[in-house]
């Protein structure tokens, strides 16, 4: 990856979670989208990922995004089983919440909101912390999470218990692991390298 710094502007950070819809600013100087090789291209999968100035950050290293981009689209998109879409977004949620990534939160707080319609209790989790309650099942989902953030050994037979205990399958519970514990590494990456912006009224 390049180690050129970008050039320095006046970024309005936000002070809050928020579900809002945020910008993002690389501290490093990401590929310039006229640049992007087709391997590059072919790394994120989606084309319409070059318009983001973190996946052209990424891009700087093809191989490695594009295993990212296949674990983050098989974690999110899989609909053969397992969790519904909402539960896996309120896993990342919490992850991003625990770690202090306002940028990730705000997607995926806006994604489990709209696949969950629960805007409120989404927004209840982004103002008070992984310790708000909303119901057994997102509770056990959030806690489970947070176990895996903070230390993963934490995460234990009680918290299996828990989440069997909310009606999630082996199935359910692995997503769960794999939601939470992707995005507790996908947030301390984020944080490294660059910072959230409120978009320009």
């Amino acid at each position: 990856m390049s180690e050129q710094l970008a050039p320095q502007r006046d970024v309005n950070v936000p002070e809050e979670f928020t579900q809002e819809i945020l910008g993002w600013v690389s501290w490093l100087e990401p590929v310039a989208e006229a640049d992007l090789t087709e391997e590059q291209y072919e790394a994120m999968i989606q084309r319409g990922r070059a318009k983001q100035e973190y996946f052209r950050l990424l891009a700087h290293d093809p191989a490695v995004l594009l295993h990212r981009t296949r674990a983050d689209f098989d974690i999110f998109f899989n609909k053969a089983a397992g969790l519904p879409r909402a539960d896996r977004e309120i896993a990342a949620a919490a992850a991003s919440r625990l770690n202090g990534c306002v940028y990730c939160a705000s997607v995926h707080a806006r994604f489990a909101s709209h696949h969950a319609k629960r805007t409120d209790d989404v927004q209840r989790l982004l103002d008070d912390g992984v310790s708000a309650r909303t119901d057994a099942r997102w509770d056990a989902i959030v806690d489970a999470t947070v176990a895996l953030t903070e230390t993963p050994s934490a995460f234990d037979e009680s918290t299996l218990d828990a989440l069997a205990d909310a009606g999630l399958g082996d199935d359910e519970v692995y997503d769960v692991i794999l939601a939470g514990g992707f995005f507790n590494w996908a947030n301390r990456l984020m944080l490294t390298l660059g910072e959230p912006e409120l978009p320009q009224k």
